[in-house]
């Protein structure tokens, strides 16, 4: 038994960061519904790079979920979609803001149809302030909530992350949200709406630098993979040209100069024996770490610090990653079969449970897979009418 399979959401939502929220907790159990355009569906579909006539980059966030296609500017499609909204739990979209109240599909319809439905509006903005019609996407995200600013090297200009990490983390919040809204169901009886903005889900990832700031009045420089506040915390090159990052507290100090042979030089000395010294010393104390660093293999640094304990791992690439021993040993990499292509690597949710099923790799669907089903074995329509919606391209 997993722990969301009493659920049912519907999905009207397209691309990466909502895709990613019901994806989730799918693999945790819930009915997800996704409502695609027919003819075309996700614009995902076409990404590349193509297999099998889908695409990895859907396959990558719509895993476990059933297709139906319904078309929201007929009369015949938004009457489905009402219909389905008033037996889900949750309604999900990532529209334009005023998109689905145009079309009769807000929160203060379907609501009304459904007084328990949880229903969440994610956009770029949210649904109020200056910029709630403005435009954006990922990379927009991270330049405007700040994340880009502090991302890159001293001196250097501002780098993207090399994932699209405004719409993972707002996939994760999205996810919360839902969470949290249903244990409030569960108080009151009612639904709620969320509404949720791509850019405050942003600043409210800032914590730390914020935090920086509201201290100390700081706008964080660009500092490479060096951490603001603690000394040492960086990526070092090694002798066999491998990058690894270190990262010691002060408990740490001691036995990281040690294992470099730097006990003279650093460890001995009593004004670097505290982590507030260190970062007042940051320029002394990274040279001396960088050239010690340097006379080691990749290898020899990472078995010289883990016998220390010092905290220390390997700058792995995804193909490091994916064949990782300890990646390898918790099942994050599992596979599942798609009909025309066989089968196909997937990455597992990173839960392992004691009282429930753990979540299972599932398939993604093809385009429209479960209309006929959902619509004759939820709605009860007929094969006559279902063939009728088709004829009048509602589905």
């Amino acid at each position: 038994m997993k722990p969301l399979q009493h659920l049912t959401i519907l999905d009207l939502s397209r691309v990466l960061a909502c895709p990613f929220a019901s994806m989730v907790l799918a693999e945790l159990g819930a009915t997800v519904i996704k409502v695609e355009q027919p003819g075309a569906g996700d614009e995902t579909r076409g990404f590349e790079p193509q297999l099998a006539k889908d695409s990895a980059y859907y396959f990558a966030c719509n895993r476990s979920k059933a297709s139906i296609t319904v078309n929201l500017r007929s009369d015949e499609g938004r009457r489905i979609i009402r219909e389905l909204a008033q037996q889900a739990d949750v309604f999900v979209e990532n529209f334009p803001v005023g998109t689905l109240g145009r079309q009769g599909l807000d929160y203060a319809t379907l609501s009304a149809l459904n007084p328990k439905l949880v229903y969440v509006s994610c956009t770029g903005f949210g649904q109020t302030g200056p910029y709630a019609h403005k435009k954006g996407y990922d990379t927009v995200f991270q330049a405007m909530g700040g994340l880009m600013s502090l991302t890159g090297e001293k001196g250097g200009g501002p780098v993207k992350p090399g994932l699209p990490v405004a719409d993972l983390t707002s996939g994760l919040w999205v996810a919360i949200a839902i969470l949290a809204a249903l244990a409030g169901r569960g108080q009151t009886g009612r639904g709620a709406h969320v509404d949720f903005s791509m850019l405050d889900g942003q600043v409210s990832l800032l914590t730390l630098a914020a935090a920086r700031y509201f201290a100390l009045g700081e706008v964080p420089p660009r500092l490479g993979t060096e951490h603001p506040g603690r000394v040492p915390s960086a990526t070092f090159r090694c002798k066999d040209g491998k990058y690894a990052h270190i990262t010691a507290s002060d408990q740490h100090w001691q036995p990281l100069c040690a294992a470099l042979e730097l006990g003279e030089k650093l460890g001995s000395d009593p004004i670097y024996s505290t982590n507030a010294a260190r970062a007042e010393h940051r320029a002394g104390v990274m040279a001396l770490l960088t050239e010690a660093v340097a006379k080691l293999t990749r290898a020899e640094l990472i078995a010289k610090l883990d016998a220390a304990e010092v905290p220390v791992g390997p700058v792995n690439d995804v193909a490091e990653v994916l064949a990782d021993a300890q990646v390898r040993a918790r099942r994050m990499v599992g596979s599942f079969d798609y009909p025309g292509l066989g089968e196909f690597k997937a990455l597992a949710l990173p839960y392992k449970f004691l009282g429930w099923d753990d979540p299972q790799i599932g398939r993604p669907p093809a385009l429209g897979e479960h209309t006929d089903a959902i619509l004759r074995e939820r709605l009860g329509y007929s094969d006559e009418k279902i063939a009728e919606l088709r004829k009048a391209k509602a589905v």
